[in-house]
């Protein structure tokens, strides 16, 4: 966590599989989705709820780095696209595709897939007032200074306090 993220907000596998099927409930009825594309590698885990909850059969990747330290988001890099063949399904530019990742932080990696899948329905577990704008459906908001953890970064360990200092 740097010194511009100061709040943390752990997220439990219990409370990340709620979210996950929230998200479920909230997409249900709003599309006829061929495909979903998981933004790699956050997206990857809700991306097979969701999927398993809508019955989508098709899952493709955006591989897309941009955590690189897990402290800094550095630059945008594309590991790998969309396969064109899920891009051209149905009118093409992604409007049978259901993008899904994890969270959307400063927004410039779903600008960056946006920019591959115009037509596409954008949808994270968790928003960010900087990328919120970006996606069309989500869970939870988070102010801009929280570091979320997510599950598969975390151990069981003692947790300190929110307020420092006081006495017990």
């Amino acid at each position: 966590m740097n010194e511009a993220q100061q709040k943390a907000f752990p997220v439990s596998w219990d409370q990340f599989h709620r979210d996950a099927r929230a998200l479920t409930w909230r997409l249900s009825g709003h599309g006829d989705w061929k495909a979903i594309v998981c933004v790699t590698r956050g997206g990857l885990v809700p991306a097979a709820i969701v999927a398993r909850e809508l019955g989508i059969r098709l899952i493709e990747t955006v591989c897309v780095a941009s955590y690189h330290n897990y402290a800094d988001q550095g630059e945008l890099k594309v590991i790998k696209k969309v396969a064109q063949d899920v891009v051209d399904l149905a009118e093409g530019e992604g409007s049978a595709i259901l993008v899904i990742d994890d969270l959307v932080d400063t927004g410039k990696t779903a600008r960056l897939v946006r920019e591959m899948l115009p037509k596409a329905h954008y949808a994270t577990l968790y928003a960010k007032p900087l990328g919120r704008p970006l996606v069309d459906t989500f869970i939870t908001e988070v102010s801009q200074d929280t570091w979320i953890y997510f599950p598969w970064d975390m151990g069981l360990a003692f947790q300190p306090p929110i307020v420092q200092g006081t006495a017990g």
